[in-house]
């Protein structure tokens, strides 16, 4: 099989770049960063192909499908993605609306064209990455990111009800990790106080995960207890202890 990989230059997305080759499958690696991607080819055991785009252009977005659509595409893993830290009312809009784009826009015309192609041919894995933000009600200081993640979470489990109730032999998943050890902070302009997972940890539990058709995967045993009793909190509590928590980052 021939997997679609976005964000594959770094964290999370290089190194289900590496497993899903270890595992036998093609591969197309879609970032901003050359170096990086050819570098990244050098450790590649399976076929690869590198194509430079910037997910913020809608334009170049259509463009990647259609540089890709004849190549089968069986595997399509959505990752690019990146946050901004900082009150609403002080952060840069420029940069909220490209993380939009990026975050969601993408992730969206990605899937539904993909997603088209797969239905022809009645097979197909698509797993979008979110993250245990977008399950919760809303970030302070992280407010556009929490909300274009919750697009991406909300999107994706559509899609797979859709696909169940029409009998697709199509699974969809949907990543929700809590901290990894990435280059997010960094871009984010946060440094998390509590512990990280390994990318290269998450990545391989993710892929296994979506080989088996899992719809919501949640990596760590912790992240999933927090989900699971953030469910039992009044919103404007649960608001003020996820701020508290975004204020240790900054």
């Amino acid at each position: 099989m021939k997997a679609l990989i976005t964000g594959a230059s770094s964290g999370i997305g290089r190194e289900m770049a590496l497993y899903l080759s270890e595992l036998g499958h093609d591969l197309v690696l879609v970032a901003r960063n050359r170096k990086r991607l050819e570098d990244l080819v050098k450790e590649i055991k399976t076929n690869a192909k590198i194509v430079i785009i910037d997910l913020s252009d809608e334009k170049r977005i259509k463009d990647l499908y259609m540089i890709v659509k004849n190549e089968d595409i069986d595997i399509l893993i959505n990752n690019a993605g990146f946050g901004l830290f900082g009150k609403h009312n002080e952060t840069d809009l420029i940069k909220e609306l490209e993380m939009i784009d990026v975050n969601i826009k993408a992730v969206h015309i990605l899937t539904k064209m993909f997603l088209k192609d797969m239905q022809k041919r009645t097979n197909g894995y698509i797993l979008n990455v979110a993250s245990a933000a977008g399950l919760l009600k809303g970030g302070p200081d992280l407010s556009t990111y929490y909300a274009t993640k919750s697009y991406v979470a909300s999107y994706s489990f559509a899609i797979y009800e859709e696909l169940k109730r029409d009998k697709a032999n199509i699974s969809i998943s949907v990543l929700c990790p809590g901290p990894v050890s990435t280059n997010f902070d960094t871009v984010a302009g946060v440094k998390f106080s509590a512990k990280s997972l390994d990318s290269k940890v998450v990545a391989r539990y993710a892929i296994d995960q979506m080989f088996k058709k899992k719809l919501l995967i949640i990596p760590g045993t912790s992240t999933r207890i927090s989900l699971f009793l953030s469910r039992f909190v009044p919103t404007k509590l649960l608001l003020k202890i996820t701020a508290s928590f975004q204020r240790k980052k900054g």
